[in-house]
């Protein structure tokens, strides 16, 4: 008897997804996975010409709710829930559920809140971005605080600075931008607050970490622990909503306008536990609690030195050159560009950006290995912070410098490098 109920229970599901199969699902599986289609669980036809939906979570959620970092349905629009593993064109958020032994991870493709003039949902240009309701950050419909002021202000005074550069002119102005441009940026940012201190994909002896670190302090991007704090939650969390600056709210939210939330990014990023080992130390205690003063304290000697045209290009060129870099690769690197490995997210490799930014255009390669020291992995791909690390390996400084694995390479290769 019991087995008959079993027949008819398998019966039912096999005419319901006989219902579902004649949906347009070649447009969503890539050639070759067709086989692993059933693992969408429900599609129906919605308004728009979007293919699929997903009108109910995944089954696994009744059972392993622990393992899920994260499942919240938006009333509308519609979604898709699928394997990120056989959809590689997937929009925006992620679902993460993770086991002794297997990592599955689903993705949610979001539709923008409102049509465009055509009927059509609107993307970001050029890219495979479909673009949210953006967040009103800039409009003045939300209340700012007086952090929100200062960083616009930061922000905007130092764009103002750089309108003098022109007047202010001089090869030894150029020079010592270009010099700080490469401490600040080449071994602050990229070396020691990107690869050493939220990846640890080397290591170095303290007191060289400590000058890298101070080093990025001087970029304006805020202090080592921030940094690393916010650059975790982009990984775990990367091109979702929980993304600090996902794409998915808009170019420009994704490029700059996230830095004048700092409410959402501390309510989003505020988990102490992973800067727990960074803040045991002191001096990075010592750096969040005087950060404004160092890049005060450069500025005037600065200007002791040289006098304003050395703020001009030694402080304000510099550092928005420094912004600009680093934004590029938040916003754009996420959605244009080229994919080479099989990501779960919007990651792309740019060449211009890997030469602008020491390396960190390669951001494809960076998301695929994120362990890995080094970012550009063909010989031709310019990556500056990977030679810096080189170098450091070599002479006995950095050791146990990460490279990908081989295994890795073949597992994450979705086509021919070119």
């Amino acid at each position: 008897m019991g087995f008959r109920y079993v027949f008819v229970a398998l019966g039912m599901i096999r005419m319901t997804l006989m219902s579902s199969s004649s949906l347009p699902m070649r447009n969503l599986i890539q050639d070759g996975d067709k086989r692993d289609a059933s693992f969408i669980y429900q599609a129906n036809k919605t308004e728009h010409n979007i293919p699929m939906a997903l009108l109910r979570p995944p089954p696994t959620i009744a059972f392993h709710q622990k393992l899920h970092h994260r499942h919240r349905l938006p009333c509308s629009p519609s979604h898709l829930y699928t394997d990120r593993r056989k959809v590689l064109q997937s929009k925006t958020s992620i679902i993460i559920t993770t086991t002794h032994d297997y990592r599955q991870e689903l993705r949610i493709v979001n539709v923008a809140s409102h049509p465009d003039s055509d009927g059509e949902r609107s993307s970001i240009l050029l890219s495979e971005v479909v673009e949210e309701q953006p967040r009103e950050v800039c409009t003045g419909r939300r209340k700012w605080n007086a952090l929100d002021i200062t960083t616009a202000g930061v922000v905007a005074g130092m764009h103002l600075l750089c309108a003098f550069a022109p007047f202010t002119f001089s090869w030894g102005a150029l020079w010592l931008a270009f010099g700080l441009f490469m401490v600040t940026g080449l071994l602050g940012i990229s070396l020691s607050f990107h690869r050493h201190l939220s990846h640890k994909s080397f290591k170095i002896p303290k007191w060289l970490e400590y000058t890298f670190a101070y080093c990025g302090v001087h970029a304006l991007q805020g202090t080592p622990t921030d940094w690393v704090r916010i650059h975790w939650y982009h990984h775990q969390y990367c091109d979702s909503e929980r993304d600090p600056h996902t794409p998915t709210k808009g170019l420009w939210f994704s490029y700059m306008d996230w830095l004048f939330d700092t409410d959402r990014i501390a309510k989003m990023c505020g988990d102490p536990n992973i800067i727990k080992e960074m803040d045991k130390q002191p001096f990075y205690r010592f750096l969040r609690k005087t950060y404004i003063l160092h890049p005060l304290a450069l500025a005037l000697l600065l200007y002791a030195r040289g006098g304003f045209p050395f703020i001009v290009w030694g402080v304000a060129m510099r550092v928005v050159c420094l912004y600009h870099m680093s934004w590029l690769v938040n916003a754009v690197c996420h959605g244009l560009g080229h994919q080479t490995w099989a990501t779960t997210d919007l990651s792309r490799n740019i060449w211009w950006i890997g030469i602008l930014s020491f390396g960190e255009g390669w951001h494809n390669n960076h998301h695929a290995f994120q362990y890995s020291a080094k970012f550009g992995l063909e010989w031709w791909q310019i990556d500056l912070a990977w030679y810096m690390i080189r170098l450091l390996e070599t002479i006995g400084v950095a050791t146990d410098v990460k490279r990908p694995y081989q295994t890795d390479i073949q597992r994450k290769i979705v086509h021919s490098k070119t």
